[in-house]
C-alpha cells in the first residue's frame, strides 16, 4: 500500500486546507474506499468568466484528471483538472495540485489560461473557459503544463502552454501556441510530454479541425499538429505532422518518447466520416529526428470498434472517453503499450478494454487482447502506466461490475486499478475507492467525469489520480480522488454475490456521433 491510502484524520483535514474552498463539502469524508479526496467546492467567484454564460454550469465539480511523476522525484507529483465544468463545453478554469510526499498531502495552484484563474489580456489567458488539462514533468523538475483556452460567446480559441520553475506551485503566463478566431476552425484534445531523453525537449500535440461552417460535411478536415520546444519551453514552434485527408479527422493525439529518442505519436483517426461506412483506428506515426521529420504513412495499431457507453438500466449515455487511445513506455526495454475502448471481445454487444503491444518502436503491433477483468459488464476509460524496472504494467479503468439492477436510481460503478507481470496473460485488481453513483456526474454528452484519467508508477507503485461523484452533496457534485497501489498487489475481485454479472446494453452510438460530442467547441457551436 502507497501512503496515502492511510491518511490519518490530521493529515486528510490538512488536505483540505491546502486545496482551498470546499464550499458545500465540510461533511464529505476525506478518505473514500481507501481513496484521499483531493478537491472540494469550487473556488470560483460566480460569474467569474467576464461575460454571461450559456449552457449548465456544474459548480464544484471537477473532472478529467491527469498526473505527472518528476522522473528525478518519484515523491513529486502534479495533478491537473477541469475545475466547474459546463453542460456545452469545458470548464470555468483548470487548477493543479503538488505533492512533495508522494500523494500524501496536496497544494493547488493555477495557471492563468482563463479568467476565472487569473488570466487577462496582459498576462495572456484572456478566455471565457478551459478543457483537456495535461500535465508533464521534464528530467531537470521544470513542470509543463498545457490547456486548450476559448470563449463560448465568440469564436477565440488557442492552445496554452505553462512552465513552473517551483514544481508546480506557481506558473508563468501562458504561451500560446496556436491562435484561431474563425467559426471555420476548431482545435481540440491536446497533451504535453516532456522529453526524458533531453530536458529542453517538450513536445505538444493536439488537432485542429476545419471546414466546420462547410454545408457539405465531407469538407471538414482535421489534421494532428505538433509544438516543438527545444528550450525547455520559454519558446516554440509549431508544424502539421499528419493529414488524413478529406472528409477525414484525427482525435486524441498523445506523444511518447522511446529510451533511444524516437518520438512517437499515438492517435486515433476516422476516415470516410460523411459516410455510413466510416473506418475508425487507432494508428501511430514516428519522428526518428525528435520531431524534426515524421514517417508518411501511419502505422495502424488496430480497428478502434467501440460502441460507446450506456447506463445500462435507462440506457441513458455516458461519454466516457471511448473514442481516445491511452498510452504507456516501457523506458527499460522501450515497449510501448496502447490501450483504448472496444466492443470486439463481446460480439459488439458492450465495450471492454483493448491492449496492445509494440516491441519494435511502434512498427508492428500485437494482436488486441481484453484486458478488463469482468467482460460481461461495460468497462472503459483507461489508463496506463509502466513500472520503471519494466516489469509491471499498470492499467485503470471504470466498470459497472457493482452496479445493481434492483436499485434503478443509481448507477454504481468502481475505479479499478489491474496490474500485470507477464504481457496481459494474468492481472491481479484492486479497488481503488468504493463504488460511485456515476449518475451524479455532470451532464455533458452523456453523464461525465472525464474524457480521460492520471496514472503514474513510482518504483514498485502506481498512483491514480481519478474522478468519484459525491451523491446528494449541493455544489460539490464530484472530486478530484488520490489512491493506489504496489505493483503486483491486490487480487480479483469479482461481483458481490448475488448480483448480475451479464448486463444489457443500448444500441451502439455511431462513432461519428461520439466523436462530435467530444468535441469542446466555441463561439456557441453545438
Amino acid at each position: 500500500m502507497v501512503r496515502h491510502l492511510s491518511l490519518a484524520a490530521a493529515s486528510a483535514a490538512a488536505l483540505l486546507s491546502a486545496c482551498g474552498s470546499h464550499h458545500g463539502s465540510a461533511e464529505l469524508p476525506a478518505t473514500v474506499g481507501g481513496a484521499a479526496r483531493v478537491t472540494g467546492g469550487s473556488p470560483f467567484a460566480p460569474g467569474c468568466q467576464g461575460a454571461p454564460q450559456p449552457g449548465v454550469e456544474s459548480r464544484g465539480a471537477e473532472v478529467e484528471p491527469w498526473i505527472a511523476v518528476d522522473p528525478s522525484d518519484p515523491e513529486h507529483l502534479v495533478g491537473v483538472w477541469q475545475q466547474d465544468r459546463w453542460s456545452n463545453g469545458g470548464a470555468s478554469g483548470l487548477l493543479a495540485a503538488v505533492s512533495q510526499d508522494g500523494g500524501l498531502t496536496w497544494t493547488r495552484s493555477q495557471a492563468a489560461f482563463t479568467r476565472c484563474t487569473g488570466g487577462n489580456p496582459v498576462t495572456g489567458g484572456d478566455y471565457e473557459r478551459a478543457s483537456d488539462p495535461w500535465v508533464t514533468i521534464a528530467g531537470d523538475g521544470t513542470v509543463h503544463q498545457i490547456a486548450y483556452a476559448f470563449d463560448r460567446t465568440t469564436a477565440r480559441q488557442a492552445i496554452l502552454a505553462s512552465r513552473s520553475g517551483d514544481g508546480g506551485l506557481t506558473w508563468s503566463d501562458p504561451v500560446p501556441l496556436q491562435v484561431e478566431t474563425s467559426a471555420d476552425v476548431a482545435l481540440d484534445k491536446e497533451t504535453i510530454t516532456a522529453d526524458p531523453t533531453d530536458p529542453q525537449r517538450v513536445f505538444a500535440t493536439w488537432d485542429r479541425l476545419t471546414g466546420l461552417t462547410a454545408s457539405d460535411p465531407a469538407l471538414v478536415t482535421g489534421p494532428s499538429w505538433l509544438g516543438r520546444s527545444l528550450d525547455g519551453g520559454a519558446s516554440w514552434e509549431v508544424a502539421r505532422i499528419h493529414d488524413p485527408g478529406p472528409d477525414a479527422q484525427t482525435i486524441g493525439n498523445v506523444v511518447a518518447v522511446l529510451p533511444d529518442g524516437t518520438v512517437v505519436d499515438v492517435f486515433a483517426r476516422l476516415l470516410r466520416q460523411s459516410t455510413s461506412d466510416p473506418v475508425f483506428e487507432v494508428a501511430v506515426i514516428r519522428s526518428t529526428d525528435h520531431g524534426e521529420s515524421w514517417s508518411s504513412s501511419p502505422v495502424v495499431v488496430a480497428e478502434l470498434r467501440s460502441v460507446g457507453v450506456a447506463d445500462p438500466k435507462s440506457h441513458a449515455p455516458v461519454r466516457a472517453g471511448d473514442i481516445l487511445p491511452a498510452v504507456a513506455v516501457d523506458r527499460s526495454s522501450g515497449a510501448l503499450w496502447v490501450a483504448w475502448a472496444d466492443a470486439r471481445f463481446s460480439g459488439m454487444a458492450r465495450d471492454g478494454i483493448a491492449l496492445s503491444r509494440s516491441d519494435d518502436g511502434g512498427l508492428t503491433w500485437s494482436a488486441p487482447v481484453q484486458a478488463n477483468q469482468v467482460p460481461g459488464v461495460q468497462a472503459f476509460t483507461p489508463a496506463l502506466a509502466v513500472a520503471p524496472d519494466g516489469t509491471t504494467l499498470g492499467l485503470t479503468y471504470l466498470d459497472f461490475r457493482r452496479d445493481r439492477p434492483d436499485d434503478p436510481g443509481h448507477l454504481w460503478t468502481t475505479a479499478w486499478l489491474a496490474t500485470t507481470a507477464d504481457g496481459g496473460a494474468t492481472w491481479q485488481e484492486t479497488a481503488l475507492g468504493a463504488p460511485f453513483d456515476l449518475r451524479a456526474a455532470p451532464s455533458a454528452g452523456g453523464w461525465f467525469v472525464g474524457d480521460y484519467t492520471g496514472l503514474v508508477a513510482r518504483g514498485g507503485t502506481f498512483s491514480a489520480f481519478f474522478v468519484m461523484t459525491n451523491s446528494g452533496a449541493a455544489g460539490n457534485a464530484t472530486d478530484v480522488f488520490a489512491g493506489g497501489s504496489s505493483a503486483g498487489a491486490g487480487a480479483s475481485a469479482p461481483p458481490p454475490e448475488g448480483r448480475v454479472v451479464e448486463q444489457g446494453v443500448a444500441p451502439p452510438r455511431p462513432v461519428r456521433e461520439r466523436v462530435r460530442e467530444a468535441r469542446e467547441l466555441p463561439g456557441g457551436r453545438e
